[in-house]
Order: C-alpha cells, then sequence, then structure tokens
C-alpha cells in the first residue's frame, strides 16, 4: 500500500521535536506493516535564517526534503500572511499538496490514500485534495483542532465538512470523539486510537544515580511541554511554593520563559527551580526518573504522551482533569487529576502523592499496558478497509449506469448517476423515499 501522510506537525532536522507524536506513530506502524509510506509536512515560508528573526529563523533552516527512519520527508513552503494567515492556512497547504502530488505522480507514484494529521488546516486541505483527485481519506483529531479551534465559526464549518468526506476518522482520546459526535459527526465513523509508549525506550533507570549527577536531593517535581500559556507551567510555579523543600525541573522553550522566570524570581523560589531549555526526546527519560512526580497543568490536550512516558519510566503524574487526562491517568497508581485548575489544588495533590507514593513498578506495569501494539494494528485494519472501499467505488465508476427504484406514485422514479460525485457506502435504495 502507498500511503501519503500530511500534516504540518512533523519532526525536522531544524525542529526534531515537533510533532514527534505523529512520526512515532508511523514508526510503530511501519515496524509491524509493510507499506511504502511518503510524508509531506510543509512549513511556513520565511526568508532570514539569522537567529535574529527567533522561531521564524527555524523554520526557514528546515530542509527542503530529508529522511527521517527511513521514510522520504518533503517540506514545501506556503505563505501565510500576519493576522488572516489561519483563514488562507488551508488553501495554501492544498497548492503545496496538490504542487507535491504532480511531481510525484510524473515518477510514477501516486498515493492509495491519505493520512492526515489535525483537522484545521490540514485536514481541510487535504480533504479538497483528496476530492480532487478521488482520492480515499482518513484524519486523526488530536487535540487544539477539535476542543477549540471549533469554537470560531468558519473553521467549524471546514472542519465539520472535512470530517463528513473522510472515508475514516481517528481521535487520540474518547473526549475528542465525544466532541466530534457533538459537533454531529457519525459516531460510526469514528475510532479511537490512543497514542502508544515507547517501553525500551522509556523505562526505569538507576535513580540513584542518575539524580547524583543531576544534583538533586529532596522531592523533585518535574514539567515537561511548550512554555506556552495552555501548558500551565505558571501554575505548577506556583503550586511548588505551597511544597516544602521541592525541586522543580521544567524542560521546555517557548514564548513564556521571560514571564515564568520573573515569577520564580517574584516568588523567591529560585534556588529550587531549574529551567532546563529543550531537551531531546530522546533524553527525557532521564528527567522522568529523577522526578518523583510528574505536572501537567496544561487547559486542554488530546492525548498527551509526556503522562505515559513518565508513568513507563515509574513516575506518578498530576494533571488536570481536561479532554484526554483523565483517560491516560486512569487508575491511583497511575497519579491523580485534579479537578481546579488552580495552584492550591495542584500542591494538595502533589503532596498527596509525595505522601502516599504508589509503587514505581506498579506504575511501570500500569504503562505496559499503552504499547503502540494495538494501535498499530487497527491502522492497518482502517487502512485496508479504506482503500478497498476505494477501490470498489472505482469499479463501480468505470461502467455508469443508472439504478432505478419504482415508487408508489404512478410514472414516478428515483435515479441515481453513478458518474457523478456519490458515496456508495452511504445509500440503501430501501431508506430513500419519494417526495
Amino acid at each position: 500500500m502507498q500511503i501519503l501522510l500530511f500534516t504540518t506537525l512533523y519532526p525536522n532536522a531544524s525542529m526534531p521535536h515537533h510533532g514527534v507524536f505523529v512520526e512515532n506513530r508511523l514508526r510503530a506502524f511501519l515496524n509491524k506493516h509493510d507499506a511504502d509510506i511518503r510524508v509531506v509536512a510543509p512549513v511556513p515560508w520565511f526568508p532570514f535564517q539569522n537567529d535574529i528573526f527567533g522561531h521564524y529563523a527555524r523554520w526557514a533552516r528546515v530542509p527542503k526534503i530529508e529522511q527521517r527512519h527511513g521514510v522520504q520527508v518533503v517540506h514545501p513552503r506556503y505563505f501565510i500572511p500576519p493576522k488572516i494567515g489561519m483563514t488562507l492556512a488551508p488553501t495554501a497547504l492544498a497548492r503545496c499538496l496538490e504542487n507535491t502530488l504532480g511531481e510525484w505522480a510524473n515518477d510514477g507514484w501516486e498515493p492509495d490514500l491519505i493520512d492526515a494529521h489535525y483537522f484545521y488546516p490540514d485536514g481541510v486541505a487535504a480533504a479538497e485534495i483528496a476530492r480532487k483527485f478521488d482520492l480515499p481519506l482518513v484524519v486523526t483529531a488530536r487535540g487544539t483542532d477539535v476542543n477549540f479551534i471549533p469554537r470560531y465559526e468558519t473553521p467549524r464549518s471546514k472542519i465539520l465538512n472535512a470530517a463528513m468526506q473522510a472515508d475514516s476518522v481517528i481521535t487520540v482520546a474518547q473526549a475528542l470523539k465525544d466532541e466530534l459526535v457533538r459537533l454531529r459527526v457519525p459516531p460510526s465513523k469514528i475510532s479511537v486510537l490512543r497514542n502508544g509508549v515507547d517501553l525500551d525506550l522509556f523505562r526505569p533507570f538507576d535513580r540513584k544515580k542518575l539524580r547524583k549527577d543531576m544534583n538533586l536531593e529532596g522531592p523533585v517535581i518535574a514539567s515537561v511541554g511548550h512554555l506556552i500559556e495552555r501548558k500551565g507551567h505558571h501554575i505548577a510555579i506556583e503550586a511548588l511554593s505551597l511544597v516544602p523543600n521541592a525541586t522543580f525541573l521544567i524542560a521546555g522553550e517557548g514564548e513564556e520563559r521571560a514571564a515564568l522566570e520573573k515569577q520564580v524570581r517574584d516568588l523567591k523560589i529560585a534556588s529550587r527551580v531549574r529551567f532546563l531549555g529543550a531537551i531531546p526526546h530522546e533524553k527525557l527519560f532521564e528527567i522522568y526518573n529523577a522526578a518523583d512526580v510528574l505536572v501537567l497543568a496544561s487547559s486542554r490536550e488530546g492525548w498527551p504522551n509526556v503522562l505515559l512516558e513518565a508513568m513507563a519510566c515509574g513516575t506518578p503524574c498530576v494533571a488536570t482533569n481536561a479532554w484526554g487526562n483523565g483517560e491516560v491517568i486512569g487508575d491511583p497508581v497511575a497519579g491523580l487529576t485534579v479537578k481546579d485548575r488552580t495552584p492550591k489544588a495542584f500542591a494538595e495533590a502533589i503532596n498527596s502523592l509525595l505522601a502516599a507514593p504508589p509503587a514505581r513498578v506498579e506504575t511501570r506495569a500500569y504503562a505496559e499496558h499503552f504499547s503502540w501494539d494495538d494501535t498499530a494494528q487497527k491502522m492497518e485494519q482502517i487502512f485496508s478497509r479504506v482503500s478497498a472501499r476505494a477501490s470498489q467505488r472505482k469499479t463501480i465508476k468505470t461502467t455508469p449506469v443508472k439504478i432505478t427504484k419504482p415508487c408508489n406514485k404512478p410514472k414516478l422514479l428515483i435515479t441515481v448517476d453513478t458518474e457523478e460525485m456519490f458515496d456508495w457506502r452511504d445509500f440503501s435504495a430501501t431508506e430513500h423515499q419519494c417526495a
């Protein structure tokens, strides 16, 4: 099977952590199943690579094409003007995908289906091209694309249209499926395939040695993620002031770093907080193993991998009871969720875990239920089913026919032309009545 994976959330040589969860799922699939997969991961166009331009310069340094773990990844550029960029993004991304498809078609490579990740703008753009070239489409919802962006009318309408067009929709958490159903996407179209965790990479190590090497003593709290408002690092920092003698490790970079550093100084806890910057994904196991508790104070999530990664290392977690968080922390040995997103609520939960922690071997055992194997198998089933249905539809279209059904009213027929845009899976002649 030839599969085209389309998303703006994919790692690259300039930003190796960007969208790593999408790459992880792809690698898990390829570890179990044989497929010819190419990735189109567009990046915003920016003319300058100089570091003085900050985050934008990193986009400029992304290579136009690269090989990652044996998979060809191309990064076409798309232009997103300020203020109106998100409105125009689906069209700009669709042109990137169409141009790349044309180049590959000239070389004899054509996909059997499009596997798109993130509904807006990525999934919307993929739906346009899938419709234009009559390609089957699978779209995966991952979090903000369902639990935040649909608050806006235009994106919500486009997301719903893309979901209705898609041959299959995947969500990484039941909460995201429930939200799509609330938006009136048929539940039968949606499969929940949660992210897994690399149990070989994230596993218990010698905590005593790691903590000695990092010069850590006493309780250790960790937080891993981009330094942006919705991740709630500011809440975790304030909670730390209510957790005596604990050291707080913050792994990540982002626009909120200066504000967070000022908050730490104002609270007079700078000696207990370490900003570690961006840590390579393959090195995060050191942070997880050194910590007694991982904190995730985010306002919304899809299926946060950091929770499972920490648990796989034996570290329990405290997180908001938001979206997929409660599905990940599904047992007391995994940690606690807090109802109120406040420093006081987090401090109480952290102190509770520090006073009576679950056995780290039990936390690890819980995480072992979340390997990638089941997800990879279900992906193969979805892709095969979608591809087979597409082949059937194309076979039907090669021979134009007329399907008619007698009506109770004399001389009246219902007629369906198979050459028109039509989804045969949704048609049942016995269910349609004459007006």
